[in-house]
């Protein structure tokens, strides 16, 4: 088996664990500054951005990418040495089983508004609002998808405007061969549903605490916000404020950065 990731920078090693399908895409300012600081391990679990977008690829597991980051980690630590981790949305689910079920080689573990929402008292409507998203695709395409994941991350009923993009007769999926091409599409239809199921151990990731829960200062009153502080709470973990939201190492590229260095060598 092939892993595939990208190594920068100096000093501790931090592997990165990206949203979404795993695609690396528009992290390189985010990674660039920690880099700085850091040897930086950015892990493509699919390979997308390593030759293999487009290519067959199955419904995903959480403990596949985890067994795969835990791979890599020994491929790129010393003897002795341990690392930091960071993960975000669908990256912080596969950084939460890395942390249960491979803890050995890790110093401490960031993981940013993990969509596991099976920590919510909630957590059935919540899967079920999951599998409307990827139902819109499979029936309407990424336009209708992404109209009601925005309005379910919001905990919010669709506008008109959104019903309308979700329900448009003339709005349809991807052909097959696009749909591998587009890591958007792969992630609504191999890993959204697969990683929100997820149920973490919160045994395992409550004691001994190397946790720490990231919420973006933006995303207030939605979803991700809502669980991430669930998890805390559950795990008994801190929980520290991140600049953005959702995508805040998007948006926010240099402070999202620095807040990420404080909270893993903190300052003095």
């Amino acid at each position: 088996m092939s892993d595939h990731y990208d190594v920068h920078g100096s000093g501790p090693v931090l592997l990165i664990l990206p949203g979404g399908a795993g695609h690396p895409t528009g992290l390189d300012d985010f990674t660039a500054h920690l880099a700085e600081r850091f040897t930086v391990v950015t892990y493509d679990h699919l390979g997308l951005a390593h030759g293999q977008l487009g290519k067959p690829v199955g419904e995903q597991r959480v403990e596949w990418w985890s067994d795969g980051a835990a791979r890599v980690l020994e491929a790129v630590l010393g003897e002795g040495e341990s690392a930091y981790v960071f993960g975000t949305s669908s990256g912080s689910i596969a950084a939460l089983d890395l942390a249960s079920r491979h803890p050995e080689r890790l110093r401490h573990v960031v993981v940013h508004e993990s969509p596991v929402v099976a920590v919510l008292p909630d957590a059935e409507r919540q899967r079920a609002m999951f599998t409307e998203v990827h139902d819109a695709y499979r029936a309407r395409g990424l336009e209708a998808a992404s109209a009601r994941m925005v309005a379910g991350l919001e905990e919010r009923a669709p506008t008109p405007e959104e019903q309308d993009r979700i329900s448009d007769p003339a709005s349809q999926p991807l052909s097959p061969a696009d749909e591998l091409a587009t890591p958007m599409a792969v992630f609504l239809t191999r890993v959204l549903l697969p990683f929100t199921s997820y149920v973490p151990d919160l045994a395992a990731l409550s004691a001994p605490s190397r946790l720490t829960v990231a919420v973006g200062i933006d995303s207030t009153g939605q979803l991700p916000h809502r669980t991430a502080t669930f998890l805390a709470r559950r795990t008994g973990s801190a929980a520290r404020r991140f600049p953005g939201g959702h995508l805040g190492m998007l948006t926010h590229p240099a402070e999202f950065a620095a807040r990420l260095t404080e909270t893993l060598v903190p300052v003095g």
